[in-house]
């Protein structure tokens, strides 16, 4: 059962951003699943890890793109991706060593926190990359 249903509301119309915010989306998902059907704790771990190394991976995609193209809001997105990855960085290493379990309050931050930043500081830099197509032509 999904958490997040993906919705058009979502897309900023970049292909390559819209298909990783799918992927992150799917990996959530994948972890909700995981919590309902208490999978052990290794599985719970690789998933976690496979989120925060593709979180990684989005975030370098999204600031060099934000860099090349000058997008003047790039300073405070690239600290909001920078404290998403230390706390969820943390949250992993507590997790690794038994200090906390994976809860669904877990997940909801993880969720929520998505769903935020892909609707607000995403979206202006869409709203940006549209701007900037529009320019071209």
């Amino acid at each position: 059962m999904s958490i997040i249903q993906w919705q058009s509301t979502f897309e900023l119309n970049i292909k390559e951003f819209d298909d990783h915010h799918k992927h992150l989306v799917d990996l959530l998902n994948s972890l909700h699943d995981s919590i309902l059907s208490k999978s052990c704790k290794e599985k719970l771990g690789v998933i976690i890890g496979e989120l925060i190394d593709y979180s990684v991976y989005h975030f370098t995609a999204e600031e060099r793109w934000m860099e090349e193209h000058k997008y003047p809001g790039f300073p405070q997105h690239r600290d909001e991706h920078i404290a998403f990855t230390r706390k969820v960085s943390q949250f992993q290493k507590d997790f690794n060593s038994g200090k906390v379990e994976l809860t669904l309050d877990v997940l909801t931050f993880l969720m929520d926190w998505l769903i935020e930043h892909i609707l607000g500081s995403d979206a202006n830099f869409g709203n940006f990359a549209r701007r900037l197509s529009h320019n071209d032509h």
